[in-house]
């Protein structure tokens, strides 16, 4: 112990007496270290971690699997109830309504009015998750039935934003979309639904949502989740449920043929989309610490080299060769750990702000910290990083041999060619890691470009989006529709505004589906659509063009034969090489005359093909609540105001949100795929600056160590674009050799990334081409600035020099 204490004391002392170094190589290990923590956190919190339920490990998402692959994740409450009554793996299973208009609570009466998010879920539902409120109690069964006592859950954030915390509010009602709402508790802290099931939402309550036939009709909008029983595993349950869906379809034809049941474990769904990108980002921090290694190996290699002599005396006063090793050792150690304290610090602050954004709607997010799993993860990555770039410079130090260090020392004159080979072979392996780094950067950004650059079928430039509820001061489908006429009308008149429109949800957004079959036609199974309600202006406002047939009018009332528009995807599947106008769709029970095709919008996601639609007027299907789109001539934002007084103008009291951007929701589709982009390109960019550095240091040294040569060369006649060629070429070797190796490791690793990347290959010719020059130009114009000095040494006093 003593020794050791005596070490780190040496070292301490060493560091200090060249705090530049130090500082330098305190720093870069603070950001190669603090990234790795960062990524770790996240990967942790949203891939290692538990979900915060009890017995997380038995739950599972049950997912509805259409033969058309529309609805992914929701099915029909029907099925939810036959499910429930006759499984025999689940020891219970629950659900919230995943098409919940989950924005449309709007709180008056208790200070400010304020919009509130919430979500409808079954009665059971935290008792499976083992939630318990903080305070008062779950919903009752009489809450849970259909037109029940109105009841809700408060979130804890919720709680103590508006109410300060206040017990006394269990017990209470607040008004709620105009009707009284009994406040029957708060959740825990601990539960955050929207950073599990919903992420990028704000969820300030649940309410009860009932188990009913009647909300059958609003098709495929239940997510289902539930916990199996002991020793039950989910492909125990796969198989039960397909043999129990194939029962259902036998007892209740009207339902169609195209569902079933697609089973993972709860953890699986909830993170295992970002699994791949998250160990893609995890890869990439440990090549950027890597790359660190190598420059602090490089740098401690020259530091060596100029301490030679002190260490050739040293073994010459007794000290053995495993002691002195020992202490380069402590003080490479002590450099990792100051580096990890201070990127520990780093990294906390970077999960903090990652936690606090809504920019990236990943599931868990919100949860990530900087736990004493990653303490440990970080204190293990600074030991390791300190004996990576430690260990070859102390051998190299203490492995020559006493005679010709004196020797070597007493010259002043450069390092043997064992410490240059070194040099150049960290070099070549940070250029090699950087160019892998930036061609998977470079992979994904064009990705990101190819998706921006695809078409969703509808205009999101220059258009926004005011969500309007009703209230029950408009319980008439009469009323509600005069309203929303009224307001269209009357922002429609706003200078600068070219159409408006409405509809009950947006592309991008929620999922739900129909069954739907072509009158007359004898098939076994329907086709799963996406039902959209909307008026006479949608598909104006939206720039959604009609590709045959008419769009809506006013004509088309709730006192008219009801009709349906279908897109083009659809048309294709019901009526392909035919023309579908005036055919007869059944959906359900009721039959819809087809008057108009429109172009197929990309409704899941941008990276998916378009989905097929139905769409029906507004004045047939009433809803409570609408997305208003406006399309303007300028952009949205300068115009915001006029349109908000012009909404105000029709009822001042008018539940109306603040407007978004259609942009801005294709954006957010986007999310995590910039999550993963942003970071990538982060790391390759520092990976690259690091790599050039490396280069830099590299050649300055050798041009430091060869001024004597330079001054000969100079002497005998040398020009000095002959000095500049001779140094850049030395360089090149180096950066030659290190891309070539990148890029045959990019053309191996790259295929893994595949699953990530959208329209474009993992071996894109033109990334390959591109990254890889772009790399060897900043790698040689670092090059170039000791080659510049170089030239400009003075032939006599570098002789004097040598002499």
């Amino acid at each position: 112990m003593q020794t050791l204490i005596q070490d780190l004391r040496y070292g301490a002392r060493m560091l200090l007496k060249q705090p530049v170094f130090t500082l330098v190589a305190v720093l870069t290990l603070a950001l190669g270290i603090g990234a790795n923590t960062m990524i770790f956190s996240v990967v942790n919190t949203l891939v290692f971690r538990s979900l915060p339920f009890q017995d997380a490990e038995r739950l599972a998402w049950i997912a509805n699997i259409g033969t058309d692959g529309l609805s992914g994740q929701t099915t029909r409450m029907n099925n939810f109830i036959d499910w429930r009554a006759s499984n025999q793996s689940f020891a219970d299973l629950a659900g919230y309504f995943a098409f919940s208009d989950y924005e449309s609570f709007t709180l008056t009466g208790s200070g400010e009015p304020e919009r509130l998010s919430g979500y409808f879920v079954t009665q059971n539902f935290l008792p499976l998750l083992g939630v318990k409120p903080q305070l008062g109690r779950n919903f009752d069964d009489q809450e849970s039935r259909l037109n029940g006592p109105k009841a809700i859950l408060l979130s804890y954030g919720f709680w103590q934003r508006r109410f300060g915390g206040d017990p006394k509010i269990v017990g209470q009602t607040v008004t709620i979309k105009d009707r009284a709402n009994l406040v029957i508790g708060v959740l825990p802290p601990s539960f955050d639904f929207a950073s599990v099931f919903t992420p990028g939402a704000r969820v300030d309550l649940l309410a009860p949502f009932p188990l009913a036939p009647e909300i059958d009709r609003m098709g495929n909008t239940m997510a289902v989740i539930g916990k199996l029983k002991p020793g039950v595993s989910i492909p125990q349950a796969q198989a039960e449920f397909d043999a129990l869906n194939q029962q259902i379809k036998q007892s209740h034809p009207e339902r169609g043929n195209s569902f079933g049941a697609r089973m993972t474990a709860l953890q699986e769904q909830v993170s295992g989309g970002a699994r791949r990108g998250l160990f893609l980002l995890l890869a990439a921090v440990g090549c950027v610490l890597l790359i660190v290694c190598a420059n602090l190996s490089n740098l401690m290699l020259v530091r060596t080299s100029a301490r030679r002599k002190e260490i050739a005396v040293r073994l010459a006063l007794g000290a053995t060769r495993g002691r002195l090793l020992r202490q380069l050792l402590t003080e490479s150690l002590l450099l990792a750990l100051f580096g990890a304290a201070l990127g520990l610090a780093l990294a906390s602050l970077a999960t903090e702000a990652i936690a606090g954004s809504n920019a990236f709607n990943l599931p868990l997010l919100q949860s990530v910290n900087v736990d004493g799993a990653a303490m440990l993860f970080t204190l293990a990555v600074a030991v390791g990083t300190g004996l990576l770039f430690g260990v070859l410079p102390a051998l190299q130090a203490t492995g020559t041999t006493l005679q010709a260090d004196l020797q070597d020392a007493s010259r002043g004159s450069s390092a043997g060619r064992a410490r240059a080979r070194l040099r150049d072979v960290l070099v070549v392996a940070e250029m090699a890691l950087a160019c892998v780094l930036l061609i998977g950067a470079g992979l994904l950004i064009r990705s990101f470009w190819l998706v921006l650059q695809t078409d969703p079928g509808f205009r999101a430039e220059q258009a926004a989006v005011w969500r309007i509820e009703l209230g029950q001061k408009y319980p008439t489908p009469a009323q509600g529709f005069a309203l929303y006429n009224a307001v269209t009308e009357r922002v429609a008149a706003v200078p600068g505004v070219v159409s408006v429109g409405l509809t009950d949800t947006l592309p991008l957004g929620r999922n739900r589906s129909w069954d739907v079959r072509v009158k007359g036609q004898q098939v076994r199974e329907g086709v799963g659509v996406f039902p959209r309600m909307v008026d006479t202006g949608y598909f104006k406002a939206m720039g959604i063009a009609t590709r045959a047939g008419r769009d809506f009018t006013k004509f088309d009332t709730d006192k008219t034969e009801q009709v349906t528009i279908i897109s083009e995807a659809l048309a294709q599947r019901l009526f392909p090489g035919q023309d579908p106008i005036d055919r007869i769709a059944v959906t359900g029970d009721r039959e819809y005359r087809i008057v108009g095709v429109v172009n197929s919008v990309r409704h899941s996601s941008l990276e998916h093909t378009a989905e097929p639609e139905m769409y029906f007027p507004l004045a047939q299907a009433m809803q409570p609540s609408v997305e208003m789109v406006v399309r303007t001539t300028q952009m949205p934002e300068a115009v915001a105001a006029d349109i908000q007084r012009a909404i105000q103008a029709v009822d001042a009291n008018l539940p109306v949100r603040e407007f978004r951007t259609l942009e801005g929701i294709v954006a957010q589709s986007l999310a995590a795929r910039s999550f993963v982009m942003l970071l990538l390109g982060g790391f390759a960019g520092l990976a690259m600056v690091l790599a050039a550095l490396g280069i830099y240091g590299v050649i300055s040294y050798s041009v430091a160590q060869r001024t004597s040569e330079f001054g000969i060369r100079l002497a005998l006649g040398a020009q000095t674009a002959d000095v500049l060629k001779l140094v850049l070429g030395q360089g090149a070797r180096l950066i030659v050799s290190g891309v070539a190796i990148g890029l045959v490791a990019a053309l191996l690793l790259t295929r893994m990334m595949q699953s990530l990347l959208f329209g474009v290959q993992s071996a894109d010719p033109l990334t390959f081409t591109l990254i890889p020059l772009a790399l060897a130009l900043v790698a040689l114009s670092a090059c170039y600035i000791p080659a510049r000095r170089a030239t400009k040494v003075d032939a006599m006093v570098a002789l004097r020099c040598d002499g």
